[in-house]
């Protein structure tokens, strides 16, 4: 019936993705900002503005001779016929479309789509092509835009090749066919109905387009870690001589409970993005928190259905050459965990202190260039050097100035009393503005109500210095041109919106950062009932994210490091990666917190030895955390091979936390510090234990094979 159940979920969830699925989009503005005020106006009183535009960049020894302003008009002719193609700008009949020097010019092609994913990608397709037979020997052409960029974006096969890395790891882990492929069915029935959401979740939100990307990858990875680790209990239950029924039902109890309140803290730290304020972070924290309670209900519901076919053959179909250690059960019915990682349990307690200080400067040396950081929105000039877009930036660049590729748009609203004096005047004050290379001429709408001024800046869009510019206009400039009279102007673009977009996220990052851990050390302390364990997860779990932020600066410098992945130039970090990376990162951590700590809680509440509890948790969970940190890191990985510089952000981001936090922080750091706290992890005041209620996350007390055994008898094999 569950797996029927699960069967109909599926149809019903695709069923209704296809009927009202929505689009996904490629940014926000930030609510109540300036350039939020401009963009109204555009899409008010200037719609042929406000729709996209992909730009045609020439260059030739002489752009405006005859024989190539005769090849250029007719190519702009053949692109003003293709399909969502409005108008066509004359560069020879527009002024500043020319280079002084004759050799580059810049056209503009408005589309009919307001958003580049409603491009169809064949129709884009189209206009490069038609560019490319245009081109010929002293005459390039090249096409720049975010709809070009769509289209020579390679759709690399990421979820397939983590997952077949996956399979790999999980036979090596487990060594047969059976136990191997229940955490990836687990995972693939769950993505697919997550996957099928995410098309309801843009039908009602903003939903960025590399959220599904994130949702999927992060999906497949708690799937098969949370199925590895309810895998690794039920064998464990297995081998102490309990029947599959049995094991399954004392798996849910143990290993079930620990995936809830990893998969909660999931969710909390994703939640915390609702805290930004922008509407793209709503949608992304909306995409992974249904791809991570997928997986929950799926661990509870669709695993044990799946053990119910498989649990009495969950060791068929053994992989040659890997070899399983013969189980050894305990005086009072517990598994004795491997002697490889109880003498590594046993080494870190032996130099716990030697054990903290290497660790957290290492975790320091790894953080040490976020403080370098450049934060800044990558443009076309850290795309591939292979494609249009990244030539038609560089041409532009060079033609015209690193400020052509991100104009600032002054709109103004014209008071009637103010006449053509007060445009004037703005226009002269907005070109004698240090850092300004030029302004257009007012444009104005067919009332002449509404006025639009085209700034150039002299530096690039990603560049701090146009950071400054757009402050300068906004709190110097124009009140000074519009003292005294009834105009209201706003900066507006696509540059001067990420400015404030990265603002408006500064402004509420501690909200967020303080929210998502001081609810995960809430819902900490309910699982494990101790206030220095709380703290020190937290702390831990902070570690982690700053080494990650550090692995992510470093490879953004676009060094040796940066070109092993395809970032050949410096390449500024986007405001909303760190904040989407911290609610990713901060949730994984305490997944491998929650694994860790149950097991230690587990052991303590039985033998009350921190020192044996510490040693036989770190022993009994050191293969699971490190296969599922394997898993992620391989998922995560395959997304690095994406043309995008945010996903291939994202991607070594997760990789470098994820193998920080698997290694350094929960193998060495975390056990260390616990043995040099001694009894006093175990520290929580009466009054607070008396109101908290029972969890019991390691399990029912004094469960042992023993005792379900004893409960019932244990049928013979």
């Amino acid at each position: 019936m569950v797996l029927i159940a699960w069967a109909v979920a599926l149809a019903a969830a695709f069923g209704l993705s296809a009927a009202f699925g929505g689009e996904f989009t490629n940014g926000s503005s930030a609510p109540g900002s300036d350039s939020e005020q401009a963009q109204s106006l555009l899409g008010e009183r200037f719609p042929a503005q406000s729709g996209d535009t992909v730009r045609v960049v020439v260059r030739a020894d002489n752009v405006s001779g005859a024989e190539v302003q005769s090849a250029v008009k007719a190519l702009l002719g053949e692109l003003g016929r293709m399909p969502h193609v409005t108008s066509v700008e004359d560069p020879y009949a527009t002024n500043g479309a020319i280079t002084p020097d004759g050799r580059t010019l810049v056209a503009r092609v408005y589309l009919d789509v307001t958003n580049p994913n409603d491009m169809p990608i064949e129709d884009t397709k189209k206009l490069l092509a038609t560019a490319e037979a245009a081109e010929r020997d002293g005459l390039k052409i090249a096409l720049g835009g975010r709809a070009v960029q769509i289209a020579e974006a390679s759709q690399s096969p990421a979820e397939l090749i983590g997952l077949i890395a996956a399979a790999v790891i999980l036979l090596i882990s487990f060594g047969s066919v059976v136990a191997a492929g229940l955490p990836l069915a687990m995972a693939i029935g769950a993505l697919a109905v997550s996957s099928s959401l995410v098309g309801l979740a843009a039908a009602v939100l903003d939903v960025p387009e590399f959220a599904p990307t994130i949702g999927v990858v992060l999906g497949i990875a708690l799937g098969i870690d949370y199925a590895l680790l309810m895998v690794t209990r039920f064998r464990e239950w297995r081998a102490v001589g309990l029947d599959p029924e049995a094991a399954t039902v004392a798996t849910l109890d143990t290993a079930g409970r620990a995936v809830l309140v990893a998969g909660g803290t999931v969710m909390v730290s994703m939640s915390g993005l609702f805290a930004v304020g922008l509407s793209i972070m709503n949608g992304t924290a909306v995409v992974t928190m249904v791809a991570t309670l997928v997986v929950m209900v799926a661990a509870i519901t669709l695993f044990p259905a799946l053990l119910g076919y498989l649990g009495r053959r969950i060791d068929r179909l053994r992989v040659p050459l890997v070899r399983r250690r013969a189980a050894q059960i305990s005086a009072d019915g517990h598994l004795v965990p491997a002697a490889g990682w109880t003498r590594w349990s046993r080494l870190v307690q032996r130099y716990r202190v030697l054990a903290t200080v290497a660790s957290v400067v290492l975790v320091l040396v790894l953080a040490a260039p976020f403080l370098s950081v450049h934060f800044g929105a990558p443009d076309a000039g850290n795309d591939p050097e292979n494609t249009s877009n990244r030539q038609a930036y560089d041409m532009l660049a060079e033609g015209f100035g690193p400020g052509a590729n991100g104009p600032l748009l002054v709109v103004a609203e014209v008071s009637p009393a103010d006449g053509d004096a007060t445009l004037q005047r703005l226009r002269a004050e907005l070109g004698n503005t240090a850092g300004v290379a030029a302004v257009s001429p007012a444009r104005l709408n067919p009332a002449g109500d509404t006025a639009l001024f085209t700034v150039v800046p002299t530096t690039g869009p990603p560049e701090a210095a146009t950071e400054d510019l757009v402050r300068t206009l906004r709190n110097d400039v124009i009140p000074v041109a519009t003292e005294g009279t009834g105009t209201v102007v706003h900066v507006g673009g696509a540059t001067a919106a990420n400015i404030d977009q990265s603002a408006s996220i500064a402004d509420r990052l501690a909200l967020l950062i303080g929210g998502v851990v001081v609810v995960s050390m809430l819902l900490l302390l309910l699982a494990f009932r101790s206030v220095v364990i709380v703290v020190t997860a937290a702390v831990m779990n902070l570690l982690s994210v700053a080494a990650a932020y550090g692995v992510v600066a470093y490879f953004l410098e676009g060094g040796w490091a940066g070109k092993l992945i395809g970032i050949d130039t410096a390449t500024p970090m986007a405001a909303y990666v760190p904040v989407i990376m911290f609610a990713l990162l901060f949730g994984l951590s305490m997944d491998y917190e929650v694994f860790l700590l149950s097991r230690v809680r587990e052991a303590w509440v039985r033998t009350r030895d921190n020192s044996h509890a510490i040693t036989t948790g770190l022993a009994s969970t050191g293969r699971v955390i490190t296969s599922a940190a394997a898993v992620m890191i391989v998922v995560f990985a395959a997304i690095i091979l994406s043309d995008q510089v945010l996903i291939k952000v994202f991607g070594v981001g997760m990789v470098a936390a994820i193998l920080v936090d698997a290694t350094i922080i929960r193998m060495l750091l975390v056990p260390a510090v616990m043995h040099l706290l001694g009894r006093g992890n175990w520290w929580l005041p009466r009054s607070i234990d008396r109101r908290l209620p029972q969890l019991h996350i390691e399990g029912p007390p004094t469960m042992s094979a023993r005792s379900l055994n004893d409960a019932e008898p244990v049928p013979s094999r």
